[in-house]
């Protein structure tokens, strides 16, 4: 069964700081003031980014539900499968992934759209270098699924995903481990103002695992 993407915010938030004192009340005080301050969470500019760009989706409830729709990349080369071991952030910490690329959607962006910008956006740094890149979606293998957790980005927030993935095949990426550098994702404009007080990734570390010790 198809999952549905619509789903739309319940309220407008002109300011980050509109977002954080409409939250405020909402979540638990001490997970609240540990956005952006532990390390491996991100801080309000960050979800009021998410929110401004069409990517997250804030239930009224109490606590909200933050609604995300993420493509997760399976990039696969034989019986391997290319993860992210983990990122590098801009206050200087390190956040674990040990997971397949993955991204979160635009509005009204198509599932194969979607791959290809990430694949763009976080590997493409490397694959610049090389030979043509070509980009395969494996027939077959495009899944569906909804996950609910709380987020370790936004700690107290709960979170529900809802991931469409696929095995892709790459050419032009290393056979070891590499790293690759985040391009910058906003232009001149009141977005990029936001994003330089949120916290951002600076580098992404991949290495290639079997493909059996991958969960789909």
């Amino acid at each position: 069964m198809s999952v549905s993407r619509k789903t739309k915010n319940s309220h407008h938030f002109s300011t980050p700081q509109s977002l954080s004192d409409w939250l405020k009340p909402r979540l638990p005080s001490d997970s609240f003031a540990s956005w952006g301050i532990k390390p491996g969470t991100k801080n309000i500019h960050n979800l009021w980014l998410e929110i401004s760009q069409g990517e997250t989706f804030l239930a009224d409830s109490t606590p909200p539900i933050r609604t995300v729709n993420v493509v997760t990349v399976k990039i696969i080369n034989k019986n391997q499968t290319l993860i992210e071991s983990h990122q590098e952030l801009s206050d200087g910490s390190v956040r674990n992934r040990c997971r397949p690329l993955s991204e979160k959607m635009k509005p009204n962006e198509s599932f194969k759209d979607a791959i290809f910008r990430a694949i763009n956006e976080e590997l493409g740094s490397i694959l610049k270098d090389g030979n043509e890149v070509s980009i395969n979606i494996v027939n077959g293998s495009y899944k569906e699924k909804v996950e609910e957790r709380n987020s370790m980005s936004y700690p107290g927030l709960p979170a529900r995903y809802v991931l469409y993935s696929a095995d892709v095949e790459v050419n032009g990426l290393p056979d070891g481990e590499f790293c690759t550098e985040e391009a910058e994702e906003y232009p001149d404009s009141e977005e990029k103002r936001v994003a330089e007080k949120a916290v951002s990734v600076k580098k992404h570390f991949w290495k290639w695992v079997s493909s059996d010790s991958v969960h789909s």
